[in-house]
């Protein structure tokens, strides 16, 4: 009678334990596959375990397949360039920006052919550039031509995804290209880094990879979006507090690596292109309290360029820092 009574109570407790997994909600999260802290949470359940969540991390390759998967509802949360984050915004896609993934500097950058002979900006006249278009490179490269003062006629842009770029610089079919890692390691090889996007951030034209959330997700979903914030915020603090130990040897480096088919040997020159920023201070006027006006600024951009049709009188709405103060 025991034996039969334990056997019913450990297959309740199985029945239970199964009935709970099937009942956790399955959340798709995107991002863009750099070695970046935040992957240290894309190789671990920790974000399963603070948040309950089943959770799938989907690469997107560009922000233009981030939009369309939100805009479809397929994915609620996800990494979003600030250029295709304006974008999206404009278009009426209905997402917050609730906090920032990385602000861009190296990581993103013009590399030119050694044999293109481009040496500076002005040369870029009559190049074929190869860039993600609506990308958050596309947009530097644009302010770039601007600072230089060279109309976009003059250079032949050629609208290619990361893996296209690596083919058409093995071609020789491009000149010169602005893209972001690993691609960038890849063509540095026969390459020269002419500028990244932290000089052209000084010229007015900022970028970075800001976490979205679908706005009826997130107001439903409050205290897991928080929960999933202190995660981002734990990894990037492990990474701040001590950048010189993560070398190619360290197990966190090794982990970005594995998790993203990155070069381990250059993961830490990767992570030195980013700025991470702790939440505590992500939640300031520099940042989040400022960032309404960044899209803006980025959108009026967009659409003199021609890349978009209007533009809204404010973007404040498409900004909501309540979840990244919770998180601190």
């Amino acid at each position: 009678m025991m034996k039969t009574m334990l056997t019913g109570v450990i297959a309740g407790t199985v029945s239970l334990l199964m009935a709970s997994t099937a009942l956790a909600e399955k959340i798709i999260i995107g991002h863009f596959g750099n070695p970046t802290p935040m992957q240290l949470l894309s190789a671990s359940d920790a974000v399963q375990k603070a948040t309950g969540w089943d959770v799938e991390w989907r690469k997107f390759a560009a922000g233009t397949d981030v939009i369309a998967a939100m805009a479809s509802g397929d994915v609620v949360l996800s990494e979003l360039g600030s250029s295709p984050l304006a974008i999206a915004a404009s278009q009426g896609v209905d997402l917050q920006l609730i906090a920032f993934s990385d602000v861009i500097g190296k990581a993103e950058s013009l590399i030119v052919s050694k044999d293109s002979g481009i040496t500076s900006l002005a040369d870029l006249k009559g190049k074929k550039v190869g860039v993600p278009v609506g990308s958050t490179a596309h947009f530097s490269l644009m302010g770039a031509l601007q600072h230089e003062g060279i109309p976009e006629g003059e250079v032949t842009i050629m609208s290619m995804p990361p893996d296209q770029i690596a083919a058409a610089w093995g071609q020789n079919a491009i000149d010169a290209a602005w893209i972001w890692q690993p691609v960038q390691s890849e063509i540095l090889k026969t390459g020269t880094l002419l500028i990244g996007a932290d000089e052209t951030a000084a010229w007015g034209f900022p970028t970075f990879d800001g976490w979205v959330v679908n706005r009826e997700f997130g107001a439903a979903n409050k205290d897991q979006i928080v929960a999933f914030l202190k995660e981002i915020d734990r990894v990037n603090k492990m990474y701040l507090a001590d950048k010189a130990a993560w070398t190619v040897d360290s197990e966190p480096v090794k982990t970005l690596a594995a998790a993203t088919g990155a070069d381990p040997a250059q993961v830490p020159e990767i992570l030195e292109g980013f700025t991470f920023l702790p939440m505590s201070e992500q939640t300031t006027d520099t940042w989040l309290g400022g960032s309404a006006k960044t899209i803006k600024g980025t959108a009026d951009f967009l659409k003199a360029a021609g890349r978009i049709d209007s533009v809204k009188d404010d973007y404040s709405g498409f900004v909501n820092a309540d979840f990244a103060k919770a998180a601190q």
